[in-house]
């Protein structure tokens, strides 16, 4: 970390990460306990909250987070592991279907209203998540935000804030697997994940030959690289999940479709045995 980073702000930005990280650890841990008793939790899902848990404490604490101050490569490193990587782990991790299975009733019964607000209901919106995300990450690389967050702590813990949060909103948008009462269609979430993959790719091109102030040559365009082929590489991701969701939900239509045709159809004639046969030959005609 450079000299100037090392002030109590940027101290007490790294503590109010720990504290996040840990009260993110904790309560998972927390609810896993109360729900014991009840049907067995997949340990998928808990390896990969606790695996999100760690690519953002990576991205926010640590010799990347500090050669991040210094280094474009080194950012979009972060903004790889904090604003994609992390929120797709963190989202499959399922940390609002665990909430409610080991809240009490009345507790659920407000997480769910919670759920079904207004404001939630916005937000969670694939084309609004989508251009919280995108847009974001335009107005951070294209205006002075970039070296305002380098200069002040606050400025950095607001944005990095913004890039995880809306990270994880976009991604429970499209990919989802909580309960979610206001996900829109498939072609919908399609639609919008097919533009923010190419609104990321094309930011990236342009970041190869029109840096943030201040960032050189060499550096841009070794840090666009990373944006392009690591976005890429989660996104590959994103594709696999969201097109074994769209795989799941045909499956589940199709089931009941194909036992409705099944129930038109005639029965199927049986075919009489061999005692059958021999006792109607024995019988003759008539």
């Amino acid at each position: 970390m450079s000299p100037h980073h090392g002030g109590a702000d940027w101290a007490a930005v790294e503590a109010v990460a720990v504290l996040a990280l840990a009260a993110g650890a904790a309560g998972y841990a927390a609810a896993l306990w109360a729900a014991r008793h009840r049907s067995p939790w997949p340990v998928r899902r808990t390896v990969l909250w606790f695996a999100g848990l760690g690519c953002a404490g990576a991205s926010l604490l640590g010799p990347l987070a500090a050669a991040a101050h210094g280094s474009f490569a080194a950012h979009m490193v972060v903004h790889l592991l904090l604003g994609m990587a992390a929120p797709l782990l963190l989202v499959l991790g399922a940390p609002v279907t665990l909430a409610l299975r080991a809240l009490p009733v009345a507790g659920a019964r407000c997480l769910a209203r919670l759920l079904r607000s207004r404001p939630v209901r916005v937000l969670s919106h694939p084309v609004v998540a989508g251009t919280l995300n995108a847009g974001g990450l335009w107005v951070l690389y294209s205006t002075g935000l970039y070296a305002a967050m380098d200069a002040s702590a606050p400025v950095h813990a607001a944005v990095h804030a913004h890039v995880l949060l809306a990270g994880y909103l976009f991604t429970a948008a499209v990919v989802g697997v909580d309960t979610d009462p206001h996900r829109g269609s498939l072609r919908l979430r399609a639609a919008v994940l097919v533009g923010y993959l190419t609104v990321h790719a094309v930011l990236a091109k342009r970041l190869y030959g029109d840096p943030p102030a201040g960032v050189g040559t060499a550096d841009a365009q070794l840090g666009s690289r990373i944006m392009y082929y690591g976005g890429d590489a989660v996104d590959v991701a994103l594709l696999v999940v969201f097109f074994a969701q769209w795989y799941a939900a045909g499956r589940t239509r199709a089931a009941p479709a194909a036992a409705w045709t099944a129930g038109l159809r005639p029965p199927a004639r049986s075919r009489p045995g061999p005692r059958a046969r021999r006792r109607a030959r024995r019988a003759g005609p008539g």
